[in-house]
């Protein structure tokens, strides 16, 4: 796992994993991993999952790297509290899962709660054999 920063403004997490490494064959497969990992959390929930590839791809004026095959991203909240209501800018979560002909990209926004960034590393990490 990987902390950046994209646009100088972003924070993220990133792990980018060969296919020979991945538990999984497809984009479709992590996100259904994913998925299940967040149905089976005691505070998150499961909202849905935005098809980015497709989206892109069907605009009349678009580019994507050419080494893309697909990209989606699921989207949950862990909203267990809201100390402050500015705190609904950063809910709900996403997952990110970016596929090329020889590995998966996984990103994620870092989360201003340690106990929702845990989780979220711990999914992508369980992508990993």
């Amino acid at each position: 796992m990987k902390s950046m920063t994209i646009k100088d403004t972003y924070p993220i997490q990133a792990m980018e994993i060969c296919k020979d490494e991945a538990k999984f064959a497809t984009t479709d497969e992590i996100i259904a991993y994913l998925k299940e990992s967040i149905e089976n959390h005691p505070v998150a929930v499961y909202i849905d999952i935005f098809d980015h590839y497709t989206h892109t791809k069907n605009l009349p004026e678009h580019s994507m790297d050419e080494k893309i095959i697909d990209v989606k991203i699921i989207i949950f909240c862990f909203g267990k509290e809201l100390p402050v209501p500015q705190m609904a800018a950063v809910r709900p979560r996403s997952i990110a899962v970016v596929e090329e002909a020889d590995k998966f990209t996984l990103t994620f926004m870092d989360a201003p709660n340690p106990v929702a960034h845990e989780a979220m590393t711990n999914w992508v990490k369980g992508v990993r054999k």
